[in-house]
């Protein structure tokens, strides 16, 4: 497949995936879940999401309860974008730990 039409898929799934989770959040207070990337497979069948979750602490419990929620969001996904794509593909959520990745780096360098 084009990797311009890919990159599009993912940033559509990205949008309408944050979208999504920011509806389900909003009822927590002070918790920010943000979808900071999506990776498909060229054949559409399969997507890696990326979780950014504040406070970090809680990224596992969040990861769980949105593994668990996976056809539901699925479904709900699949709503939005049923008239840009045709398959929708399984989806997979995995934290994504870069900026704690960077902040450990950077207090390493302060030292």
């Amino acid at each position: 497949m084009d990797n311009t039409r890919l990159d599009k898929v993912n940033r559509l799934l990205q949008k309408e995936l944050g979208e999504i989770l920011r509806q389900e959040t909003a009822k927590t207070q002070g918790l920010i879940v943000s979808v900071s990337a999506v990776r498909t497979s060229p054949d559409l069948s399969f997507a890696k999401v990326f979780l950014s979750v504040f406070p970090s602490g809680k990224g596992k419990e969040i990861i769980d309860n949105v593994n668990d929620q996976q056809s539901k969001i699925r479904y709900s996904l699949a709503q939005k974008v049923r008239y840009q794509l045709r398959v929708m593909p399984e989806l997979r959520f995995i934290i994504d730990d870069s900026l704690d990745y960077l902040e450990r780096i950077d207090q390493l360098l302060k030292k």
